[in-house]
């Protein structure tokens, strides 16, 4: 079968690779339809490496994913043959501490999509998954909706993970899919107020498009004294969404008092810092998130029955042959992208 690996830095290239095959009896081998670029991808695409994670090429990246089964184990009960289906990424052992608590996002032995050292990713024609990763999708639920459903549930995610969310005043920095993946979540969840911030002006109508209350671009105004012009006793919490040493300063100047400041980007430094003066005067809760838990089924719910509208921000298709113009153009933000899909 045909996968596209990366061969280099920002060098990607079609291999022929040998076609997976059931080993386990909760094995399912899925036929792929279409992938999406997330920045977790890119890291790889131009640095080669997220933190301690160093790829060795050529390596297959990618891990939103949704795809058609081909063949299941023989202990697969919940699939067969046919079905349509979305992937969560993660597969966790089930058995260490971290699963036993319900933590199976951090599980000690978690192997993820297109992680080095874990799992190869999913740019390619079939894929070998165990059950659990697979999560059947109706008719109506296309498969680039389907692919929406991996950073949808981390925003999903996110706002869980912060505060009951219902009536409060938020900040989002950083309008990717998984900044606006934290707008879709906040807005179902009845945020009062959902500030929003970019650097690239279409992708901030995107948000307003969507529901965000107010949205500015760093670049082109000070956008923390236009928040705080907007809501002095300022916000309950924010989501730093695009892992910038910049949007983490202005989410702790944001933040009221025993205000929470939620970190999803991943930043391509090795480390970030915070103003211990502000950050212990008010009180500040520092969480990070990490991937998701749980919430992949409420996604792809939430699409099927429509309080999730994920189709704007889908801007890009591709197919497969050519996946190196595609993530050039996700690398560069050119053309407006948001999200890009290769289809296969």
């Amino acid at each position: 079968m045909k996968a596209m690996a990366l061969t280099g830095i920002r060098r990607l290239e079609p291999l022929e690779v040998p076609d997976p095959s059931i080993a386990r009896d909760t094995d399912v081998l899925v036929r792929i339809r279409a992938v999406g670029i997330c920045g977790s991808d890119l890291h790889y695409f131009k640095e080669g490496r997220i933190g301690d994670q160093v790829i060795e090429f050529p390596y297959t990246v990618g891990h939103e994913c949704a795809g058609v089964v081909e063949e299941v184990g023989r202990a697969v009960t919940a699939l067969k043959r046919g079905d349509r289906v979305a992937i969560d990424p993660a597969m966790p052992c089930w058995h260490c501490d971290q699963c036993r608590d319900g933590r199976h996002h951090t599980c000690r032995a978690l192997r993820f999509l297109g992680c080095p050292g874990q799992a190869p990713g999913c740019l390619s024609e079939r894929l070998i998954l165990p059950e659990t990763s697979c999560f059947p999708i109706p008719e109506s639920t296309t498969f680039e909706r389907a692919v929406i459903s991996e950073p949808l549930a981390i925003g999903i995610y996110g706002v869980r993970k912060s505060m009951p969310i219902k009536g409060k005043r938020i900040g989002i920095l950083g309008a990717g899919p998984i900044g606006m993946s934290v707008l879709l979540g906040a807005k179902v969840k009845g945020a009062q107020g959902i500030y929003v911030t970019d650097k690239i002006d279409g992708r901030l109508a995107m948000a307003r498009g969507v529901g965000a209350t107010w949205t500015g671009n760093p670049v082109k105004e000070d956008v923390v004294r236009r928040i705080a012009e907007r809501e002095p006793e300022e916000l309950d919490a924010v989501f730093e969404c695009c892992g910038q040493q910049e949007a983490l300063d202005q989410g702790v100047t944001l933040l009221k008092p025993g205000g929470k400041l939620m970190i999803l980007g991943i930043p391509a430094v090795e480390r970030i810092s915070f103003d211990v003066d502000d950050t212990r005067r008010k009180e500040i809760c520092i969480q990070h998130v990490r991937r998701q838990v749980g919430c992949t089924g409420e996604a792809l719910e939430g699409i099927r029955c429509g309080d999730y509208d994920v189709d704007f921000m889908i801007t890009h298709r591709f197919p497969f042959e050519r996946a190196q113009e595609a993530f050039d153009l996700v690398a560069g933000y050119r053309g407006g992208v948001l999200k890009a899909v290769v289809e296969l």
